[in-house]
């Protein structure tokens, strides 16, 4: 069952798993941890994060600093 998500929350779970990635620099235990602690499937945070990457959605869309 795929958990009913506002776009703000899609919005925040793409920017936890861009910043778990680039903390753990391991995208299995980024996955891990970004379904675990929101509750979500697997297949479902893949849509999210192709979803953010298609859109642009914070962090990548903000300038590095």
């Amino acid at each position: 069952m795929t958990k009913r998500l506002t776009v703000q929350e899609r919005k925040a779970i793409f920017r936890a798993l861009v910043t778990a990635q680039d903390d753990l620099r391991n995208v299995r235990e980024s996955y891990t941890k970004v379904t675990a602690h929101y509750e979500i499937s697997e297949e479902q945070l893949r849509m999210i994060e192709d979803e953010g990457v298609e859109n642009e959605w914070p962090p990548l869309a903000e300038p590095v600093g």
